[in-house]
């Protein structure tokens, strides 16, 4: 088992930034894949960022690309969401995911929830 609990969310302005963190504990965080998933109101969860268990591979959502950065400490059982240039369509929940291999989160078959975080973000 992994429990994972996000931190980090909270309001901003267009064109801010904000960090969310995702503290993990239980099974091996270094041998798990991990991601970020959202879900705005109205709509669908989608997929965000992965992120490899070694933290060589990552990869992101289109509209997220050069604006969202994924990262993670094993050293600290962390993984990390930098958010840049946020837009008002970036708000939503946020979910931090974790899964048995990194290709799992590519095809979005998660293993493990956070019980989110929410980003709001004004015009």
């Amino acid at each position: 088992q992994v429990q994972l609990v996000e931190s980090g969310g909270g309001l901003v302005q267009a064109g801010g930034s904000l960090r969310l963190s995702c503290a993990a504990s239980g099974r091996t965080f270094s041998g798990n894949a991990m991601g970020w998933f959202r879900q705005a109101p109205g709509k669908e969860r989608e997929f965000v960022a992965a992120i490899s268990g070694g933290g060589g591979s990552t990869y992101y959502t289109d509209s997220v690309k050069g604006r969202f950065t994924i990262s993670r400490d094993n050293a600290k059982s962390t993984v990390y969401l930098q958010m840049d240039s946020l837009r008002p369509e970036d708000t939503a929940v946020y979910y931090c995911i974790a899964a048995r291999f990194y290709i799992d989160v590519l095809a979005r078959r998660v293993d493990y929830w956070g019980q989110g975080t929410q980003i709001t973000v004004s015009s």
